[in-house]
């Protein structure tokens, strides 16, 4: 039986591949641009702002994305949603040509 090779574990390997910096650098955390600002509130008539945080599908941008931090990331969900009942922003993306499905594909 081939004996198994000790893989270094993540804090031993210094920074993990595939992150923002490379190998050997250390890992950035982008600051919270609510927090710079001092913002108390993320506001939903802000639609401007808001439409930031969104994508170019409609879904709503995940922290690791948008840099925000745990209590604006939860204010902006939440200001977003509001936004979106009151018809100021949109559930979904524009449509687009109509893509092509498998189902399509079988008839």
């Amino acid at each position: 039986m081939a004996a198994k090779k000790a893989r270094p574990r993540s804090s031993e390997a210094g920074s993990r591949p595939g992150r923002v910096g490379g190998p050997g650098k250390p890992f950035r955390r982008k600051s919270c641009a609510f927090c710079k600002d001092k913002v108390r509130e993320v506001d939903y008539k802000n639609v401007n702002q808001l439409r930031r945080y969104i994508s170019e599908r409609g879904k709503i941008r995940a922290p690791r994305m948008t840099g925000a931090c745990r209590r604006h990331q939860r204010q902006l969900a939440v200001a977003i949603k509001r936004a979106r009942e009151m018809a100021l922003l949109p559930y979904v993306a524009e449509a687009g040509p109509p893509s092509r499905s498998r189902s399509s594909e079988r008839s």
